[in-house]
């Protein structure tokens, strides 16, 4: 049985001696979408570290209908702000792509702001004597659910190891309010939920995922095709080895 407190405890322990070995004396600098991830990795940053080293860089694109999740949650955890608006950016790329007579496809659309914003956090890092949190889970992670070099990137992972269900109760024994605990899951990106997106629930995929277990034929055909055809977001590069 998943014991949460244990967890949130070890992962405290774990950032501790990552900062120690890594980056000492340096700065977490976590970007805040107001969802669970990065509200619990923030949190469990503030705590390992002290809130006083703890970045949240909020970073909406243009007019954000759930910004205020985000402004509310770094104030809740008391932890230093930065907002940066990508629109200007995104904008600027995407008139340059056009300028360059190339079209762009709605996937390829969709990734920029991802990688923008992994720009951004990592100028703030380097700004700041930063390491930046990777906020991405299990669930999002075995079925490829994250723009590569995207915000499938950072330098420490707490949630990798976890699922959904699993950040959930992490994130209430550490307090959390609810609000940002039950936040409906979406990419900010394509205007749909994360579950609308990939086409079934998250309850159903940490299932198959922890028990192995899907009644639904079709749903794990999906899972598995999603997770072989996204394993490259998490293994190394491939490399020619010269002998």
């Amino acid at each position: 049985m998943f014991d949460a407190k244990k967890t949130k405890d070890k992962i405290i322990d774990w950032l501790r001696d990552y900062f120690e070995k890594n980056g000492k004396d340096c700065s977490a600098v976590v970007g805040i979408s107001g969802g669970k991830d990065s509200s619990t990795v923030a949190a469990l940053c503030a705590q390992a570290l002290g809130k006083e080293r703890v970045y949240g860089v909020l970073m909406p694109q243009g007019q954000q209908h759930d910004i205020d999740y985000s402004r509310e949650l770094v104030e809740f955890l008391g932890i230093k702000r930065l907002e940066v608006n990508i629109k200007k950016t995104v904008d600027a790329l995407l008139e340059s792509i056009k300028e360059a007579d190339f079209s762009l496809n709605r996937q390829a659309t969709i990734n920029i702001p991802a990688r923008i914003r992994m720009t951004a956090l990592y100028a703030v890092s380097a700004a700041v004597n930063g390491r930046v949190a990777n906020t991405c889970n299990l669930s999002e992670d075995y079925i490829g659910y994250a723009t590569k070099y995207g915000d499938a990137a950072g330098d420490f992972s707490p949630l990798s190891q976890l699922t959904v269900a699993e950040v959930k109760l992490v994130a209430r024994e550490l307090a959390l309010p609810e609000k940002f605990i039950e936040k409906v899951p979406e990419d900010g990106l394509s205007g749909l939920s994360d579950e609308e997106n990939i086409g079934f629930t998250y309850a159903v995929l940490d299932k198959y995922i922890r028990e192995g277990v899907c009644e639904d034929a079709a749903i794990k055909e999906k899972i598995d095709k999603m997770h072989k055809l996204n394993l490259h977001k998490l293994e190394l590069m491939p490399h020619y080895a010269n002998r």
